[in-house]
């Protein structure tokens, strides 16, 4: 098992910073939204800013477990070239990614020490990594291209051969 090299603090930083951002749009969505179906007085409404809240916490839940457990990256992740992962190097599965979102409130609930120790540590794993066993890695520029083409069929000895010029 080799593993990749640890991102360090500044880059999980603007990544997270990164999906705050898609965060926020989501949130000034929800809250155009719901001014445009239930009329702009909604916007007073004592339950609607809770609502919004909770409307976001659910997607950014769904987002960051959903697409760690797909492929390892969120979007901000995505844009700065780095992954989470387990193990071997694969992508963590639903649970594994629900509960690191879940460390997030625990790293940050411990004065935020939890993602301080990203920039303490050896290995940069913050908090939330070691309670889900999981580690953010740079992605290599190999690993994160695509072939430019696919490799030309083989031949069977069924197909006739057009190389030779006959037909």
């Amino acid at each position: 098992m080799t593993e990749g090299r640890p991102a360090g603090f500044w880059i999980r930083a603007l990544a997270a910073l990164i999906d705050f951002v898609v965060f926020f749009l989501v949130q000034v969505s929800f809250g155009f939204v719901g001014a445009k179906v239930w009329g702009a007085d909604v916007q007073r409404s004592p339950a609607f800013l809770p609502m919004v809240w909770f409307f976001t916490f659910v997607f950014s839940a769904a987002y960051t477990t959903l697409l760690l457990a797909l492929g390892g990256q969120t979007i901000g992740k995505m844009l700065t070239g780095v992954r989470v992962v387990i193990g071997g190097g694969e992508p963590p599965s639903i649970g594994t990614a629900l509960l690191r979102y879940i460390g997030y409130f625990v790293s940050l609930g411990s004065l935020s020490l939890g993602y301080l120790m990203v920039g303490l540590r050896h290995d940069k794993r913050a908090l939330h990594d070691l309670i889900a066993g999981t580690r953010v890695e740079r992605v290599s520029r190999a690993s994160a291209e695509a072939p430019v083409a696919p490799p030309p069929p083989a031949e069977t000895a069924d197909a006739p051969s057009t190389a030779s010029g006959t037909v």
